[in-house]
């Protein structure tokens, strides 16, 4: 059987509404070790001819087999690996990638095959020693002659050890000189058993061939042998090329990342014109979510200093009840409950009332609270100076005061020391035993200065009531507030017959004001992931320009055996580097502003968490992947035909 065989073989291009026909019934049969040259004037079919034989095109009609592989039933994956593992292509304008040096265009067919690093660089610099190039493997194109980079192009061609060498017009940009040595390289291949089919017009050339195919119109009008050209001596086996699949995911996948990043950087600018659209977008999205984060955290603090974990009771329904002030069920016996209860930490009342505070000759307006000893602890508050109140003075209804700092500063100007001194407070005399120190809170409005005395002292010496305002309750470590709240409301419902009360929870506010932050951080951050998508859209748009400019470059490798995949992955890899760029640049802009805000002292801190980072490389890698599918599977469901046509 005839290594490659055709039988009836048809092509035809559209023309308007007709059907030129290029090829017409070409039957051919081509055995392994065989040299043929295929002549013909320009417009003969010859080029076509070639391009079906090599299986970058395929016949309009007829039958075209390889090794007893049908070509019409392949898919163009199973195409690629024909070309790949049967065939190497000599062209006649050498198409060799610019950016890479000879070692690197001479492995590239090996690379889609699967073969390991350390084999196909070996491999590869072999060959080019074995034309003569073995001190230029690290040259690029630009920097080798004409016949240079055609030896490099036949090297490449016999990387895989394909068992069948096309090459189309081989000499034709050559001079004379160096059109010898490729010509005398090819005889040489050929001796050595090499299947070789040159395309040409010119005689010379095919004079080297065993065997002289003419083709005039898309129609074989000769095939003759040629006794006097040298012939094969053996014949060449396909060598097969058997690595672990891994192997070959990984070459491919790491040639593809290389060539993304020589892309990206042959073209700064457009890459980083590409990814401003991106850095915005991650930089607004960051640092939304970072001053939520601040704003959030700093919220927490101030509920956090008005009481930790605190239980509020209220006589009435709820706020704004017109009754709440004729309600006076909260009473002593109340508190003494709930200090009772094992789900309560601390609990204290409140009783305010304002007064003059007067010591000497200064006086001052001042928001007199009567409180209980436990109220320091419920707050979290501690004494700058003194000592707070104890049991003892509640029960004994002590004239005695703890001070805020406000107080100290305001009353005593003369700087000297409170503690043990007496002030006025309406017409009573409290003598002060503490200072407290200063709470900060942006939840506490009253301006007044704050004097803590005792409960029982104010309700019996300068209120005359029997009733509190309010309650205030620390639930236990370790105990949910709704539970604590649900046993206050059972036990006071109880003592009272009915619910006259109403609580309210600084866990309760905490929620809110977090689903609030939370909400708004939320609609900001949208708004400014539509920065992210015009990005995308750049990305797309600048991709979409880079497959058009590249697209000799994807026919080249299509020639050279690679997969639809391998285009895919490889342009996919490109958008998604671009956008995980644009997103580091993003990230960093964003944490210098939070540098920035916090140098400045900034009021709202931004607090920057792992997640949001992380979540802004996972939203580029998206962006990546979404907008760079499109350009793509354009650069992958090129013809490469059509591609490496274009210049």
């Amino acid at each position: 059987m005839a290594l490659i065989e055709l039988r009836g073989i048809g092509r035809s291009f559209p023309s308007g509404d007709q059907q030129v026909a290029v090829l017409k019934d070409v039957n051919l049969d081509i055995e392994a070790g065989e040299m043929v040259a295929i002549v013909g004037q320009s417009g003969s079919g010859k080029s076509t001819l070639m391009n079906i034989l090599g299986c970058l095109d395929k016949p309009s009609q007829g039958a075209y087999q390889v090794a007893g592989q049908d070509v019409a039933a392949m898919d163009d994956d199973a195409l690629a690996t024909l070309r790949r593992e049967y065939f190497g292509f000599i062209f006649q304008r050498y198409h060799l990638l610019e950016h890479l040096d000879a070692t690197g265009n001479v492995e590239m067919p090996a690379i889609y095959a699967g073969s390991p690093k350390a084999e196909r660089r070996a491999r590869a610099e072999g060959l080019l020693g074995r034309l003569g190039l073995g001190e230029r493997s690290h040259h690029r194109p630009g920097q080798l002659s004409g016949g240079q980079q055609q030896r490099v192009s036949i090297a490449r061609a016999l990387m895989n050890g394909g068992e069948v060498l096309l090459a189309d017009e081989p000499t034709g940009a050559l001079d004379s000189q160096s059109s010898a040595e490729v010509l005398a390289i090819l005889k040489e291949l050929h001796q050595q058993g090499q299947t070789i089919i040159i395309v040409t017009h010119d005689m010379e050339v095919a004079a080297i061939a065993g065997r002289i195919i003419e083709i005039k119109d898309g129609e074989i009008v000769a095939d003759r042998r040629n006794d006097s050209a040298f012939e094969a001596v053996s014949q060449a086996g396909h060598q097969e090329h058997k690595e672990p699949r891994w192997v070959g995911l990984w070459g491919r996948f790491s040639e593809a990342f290389k060539m993304a990043g020589l892309a990206m950087a042959s073209h700064r600018m457009r890459t980083l014109l590409t990814m401003l659209g991106i850095i915005i977008g991650i930089t607004a999205v960051v640092s939304v979510v970072a001053v939520g984060q601040g704003a959030r955290q700093k919220v927490i603090a101030d509920i956090n200093a008005i009481g930790t974990n605190t239980i509020d009771i209220y006589p009435g329904a709820n706020w704004g009840d017109r009754f709440a002030n004729s309600i006076q069920t909260l009473v002593p016996s109340d508190l003494e409950a709930l200090q009772g209860q094992v789900f309560v930490d601390s609990a204290t009342p409140n009783v305010q009332a304002n007064a003059k505070a007067r010591f000497g000759n200064v006086d001052s307006t001042a928001t007199v609270r009567g409180v209980s000893e436990q109220y320091f602890q419920v707050e979290g508050m501690t004494m700058a100076e003194g000592q707070a109140l104890n049991r003892d003075d509640i029960r004994h209804l002590a004239q005695v005061a703890v001070i805020d700092k406000n107080t100290k500063k305001t009353l005593f100007t003369d700087g000297s020391d409170p503690i043990g001194q007496v002030i006025i407070l309406g017409k009573v005399p409290f003598k002060v035993i503490g200072v407290a120190e200063d709470k900060d809170s942006n939840f506490r409005f009253d301006q007044n200065l704050q004097i803590y005395v005792p409960y029982t002292a104010v309700m019996s010496r300068m209120l005359s009531q029997h009733y509190f305002s309010s309650l205030t309750v620390r639930v236990a470590d370790g105990v949910s507030s709704k539970l604590a709240e649900e046993g206050i409301t059972r036990l006071l419902t109880q003592r009272h017959g009915l619910k006259d009360f109403f609580t309210r929870s600084s866990d309760s506010i905490l929620t809110a004001v977090q689903k609030t932050t939370s909400t708004m951080t939320l609609l900001i951050s949208s708004i400014a992931v539509i920065s992210l998508v015009v990005g995308g859209i750049g990305v797309m748009n600048i991709m979409l320009v880079s497959v058009t400019e590249r697209t000799r470059e994807i026919g080249i490798r299509m020639a050279v055996g690679a997969r639809q995949a391998d285009i895919l992955q490889q342009f996919l890899i490109e958008a998604v580097l671009v956008c995980l760029a644009g997103g580091a640049i993003g990230v960093l802009l964003s944490l210098g502003l939070g540098l920035v805000a916090s140098l400045a002292g900034s009021a709202l801190p931004m607090t920057f968490s792992v997640a949001s980072i992380v979540g802004a490389f996972v939203c580029s890698t998206l962006i990546g992947v979404a907008f760079g599918f499109l350009p793509a599977r354009s650069a992958a469901r090129l013809d490469p035909i059509e591609a490496l046509a274009r210049e």
